[in-house]
């Protein structure tokens, strides 16, 4: 029995399908669940090294949600004021996933992944 061009090019399409949902299936979106001290202090680190500058994030950041998102926040001085207006800058993200039983924060710009230790969370 000869094979339909169709079947094998509907075949070819499912098995790279179905590649892809396992290449994406070991991550899933998390939360932060109960926070401490320690695990404040990962994510801060996590996130201040990505960025390679120190921003301050709220206690709750990730508890209620799997994406981080900060905003560039303009330099200002009484000599030099920013400009009026909306910072057009692209926010950055990151977004907290639970890959088995660690918790990564990955950086939406470039893909880097940070282990947070010390730290719990639950699929969204």
């Amino acid at each position: 029995m000869a094979l339909q061009p169709g079947a094998a090019i509907t075949g070819v399409a499912l098995a790279m399908v179905g590649c892809q949902t396992l290449a994406s299936g070991a991550d899933v979106p998390a939360r932060i669940t109960n926070p401490t001290d320690n695990s404040r202090a990962a994510l801060q680190s996590a996130v201040n090294d990505a960025l390679n500058i120190n921003v301050t994030l709220a206690d709750d950041a990730l508890t209620d949600s799997s994406v981080l998102t900060i905003e560039r926040n303009p330099p200002r001085s009484m000599q030099s004021p920013p400009a009026q207006g909306r910072n057009m800058d692209t926010p950055i993200q990151f977004r907290l996933v639970l890959s088995g039983s660690e918790c990564i924060l990955i950086d939406q710009g470039d893909n880097s992944r940070y282990l947070l230790e010390k730290t719990t969370c639950a699929a969204e």
